[in-house]
Order: structure tokens, then sequence, then C-alpha cells
């Protein structure tokens, strides 16, 4: 029977985590799945266990790199292989909640234009209970838009970040899209989402459907603690899109003019509340606000302080 799915499962140094991923998948209820579990030149004994998991479950196959060639590589070989009607990359350290693949499928079954389709993530902290989600959208769960709207929301809303292991792609369109871009070792997920939601319609649902573990070793929490270098990257991406496939979206200088505004406020308030708490971040975020946006040097952004999450207005204006 042909794969419906296909799941590639990067993994380096995740052998811990990587049986509870694998079950995850495996206990959707999905028979016409396959798992192709890369290796990264793990250094501890995730092969073993991958190896051990592909001997219990014909639809598990392994490739193991023999040098470590970074994550891109695994993802390009993932995006290589698919060959069924869908496709995911689902890193070895997080999980889907119970239904969710097949609660995806249905939504990209009943709408054929669209080019993937998304939910939200919970994070999963260490000695916290394993979250689990039974809220799974029906039906009328979910929302269709065209994918200029998606790319729209992304540059007005550059915070508002994508897991992408909870994006199921239709696997024609990610093959058209091509392979993750190693010069965005941090934001390569976010251009992805920009360049496939060029080749069709967005289905999204507010549902939970990952789970994100937090743990010492997150490939992104050394860039998520580097302030300015992550806003710094989430440009790079969006100026790497609106040179490239997005060059000739309609409005796309107005698209891109909006990214760098949003993203200028963004930081310009993070300084501001850098500055309040006596980091030395401050002052880079604040460069980098001015360089976005001259105008904030003389008229701070409003709009952006007003939609601001709460915490950070209070730690701004310096409320209890």
């Amino acid at each position: 029977m042909p794969a419906k799915v296909d799941i590639a499962i990067p993994c380096h140094n995740y052998g811990r985590f990587l049986p509870d991923c694998v079950a995850s998948v495996l206990g959707q209820g999905i028979a016409e799945v396959r798992l192709l579990i890369i290796d990264n030149a793990s250094t501890d004994d995730s092969l073993d266990i991958a190896r051990t998991l592909a001997a219990q479950d014909t639809r598990i196959s392994v490739s193991a790199h023999a040098s470590n060639r970074g994550p891109h590589a695994s993802f390009n070989e993932g995006v290589d292989w698919a060959s069924a009607a869908y496709f995911m990359v689902l890193c070895a350290d997080d999980l889907l909640t119970p239904g969710s693949l097949a609660s995806m499928v249905d939504a990209m079954d009943r709408h054929p234009a669209a080019a993937f389709a998304y939910g939200q993530d919970v994070e999963w902290h260490p000695q916290a209970p394993r979250p689990e989600s039974n809220r799974l959208p029906s039906a009328a769960g979910w929302r269709v838009r065209d994918g200029l709207a998606f790319i729209e929301e992304r540059c007005r809303y550059p915070e508002r970040l994508v897991s992408y292991g909870t994006i199921l792609v239709r696997t024609a369109v990610q093959k058209a899209a091509g392979y993750y871009r190693p010069e965005l070792p941090h934001s390569d997920d976010f251009e992805m989402l920009l360049r496939l939601a060029c080749h069709g319609r967005v289905a999204d649902t507010p549902a939970v459907v990952g789970i994100r573990r937090i743990h010492a070793e997150n490939r992104s929490r050394q860039y998520r603690d580097e302030r300015t270098g992550a806003m710094v990257e989430r440009l790079d991406a969006f100026e790497s899109f609106f040179r490239r496939e997005g060059r000739t979206l309609q409005d796309a200088e107005r698209l891109l003019r909006l990214a760098r505004s949003r993203l200028s406020g963004q930081a310009y308030w993070r300084g501001v509340k850098d500055l309040v708490r006596g980091r030395r971040s401050a002052f880079d975020l604040l460069k980098l606000a001015v360089r976005l946006d001259p105008s904030v040097a003389f008229v701070p952004p409003l709009e952006y302080l007003a939609r601001m999450e709460r915490s950070l207005l209070k730690s701004v204006m310096g409320l209890p």
C-alpha cells in the first residue's frame, strides 16, 4: 500500500527522545505512513535506537550520516526522499498530539488547493507532566485562506512563529518550493513557509497538534537567547524571500517594507524593555530598530506598543 504521509525525523544526539517521537507518529492510527530517521553522526546511542525501532516496524527506515553535515542536510535529504502525498519534518525531540496527523490529512484532502496545513504547539518542560490535547478540530475548525494573505500576516506579525513540527505539506508543493537554505541557520523554516505559501492556499487550526520539548540542547535555544541576532535572522529570511521567490508577488515592495517596519517596532520596544532592566542588549536592539526604520529615532512606534504582549507592556511602563 503506498504511503499517504512521509515523515522525516532528523536526529543528532536525541536518542533518549527518539522512541517517544516515533511512537507519537505510529500511534496516530494511519497505516499508510513512512518514517525516515536521519541520524546526523550522533555520538550517543541515537543510531542504535533508530535501528532497533526500524527492526520493529517495516514503515521505519534509517539513514546514517558518517559525519555531521549540519541540520539542513537532513531536512533536504527528507525532501528528496519523500514520495507520498504529504510530507512533514518532525525533529526527534518533538511529538505529535493524538489524532492530530489524521486531522491535518483530512483537512488537506478536503482542500486540494491547500499547499500546507498547520496548527498550534505547546511546550513540554523538563520534569513537567507530558501535555496532551484532545481538542482536535472538526471539519469546521480549519481556516483556509489565500497564500498571499498568509505571507502578509507573517510580515505584519513577524513575532508570531509557526513551529515546523506542526506543518503538513503537500509533497509536490515541497518539491516545487525546493530545499531549506543553509545560509538561514535559524530562520530557514520561517522562510520556507513564505515560499510554500506562494504555491497555494494555507489551512490552519487553533487546535494543538504538536508538543515541543524544552531542554538544554534545543537547536534554537542559543538563537532565541541572543535577542538581536534572532531579529536579524528573521530579517534575513524576509529579504531572502523577497529577493527570490517573493519578488514577483503583488505588493512585494510594500510587504517587505511592512516586515521591516514591524521588526523595527519589535526591536525598539524590546530595546526599551532591556534598557529598563539594565541589559547590554538594549543598545543593539535600539540601533537595529533605527536601521530598519529611521523614523523611530524621532517618533516611538506606538502602533506596535498598542498590540504588544501584556508582560512586555508592563515591563516597559514599569507597572506591577
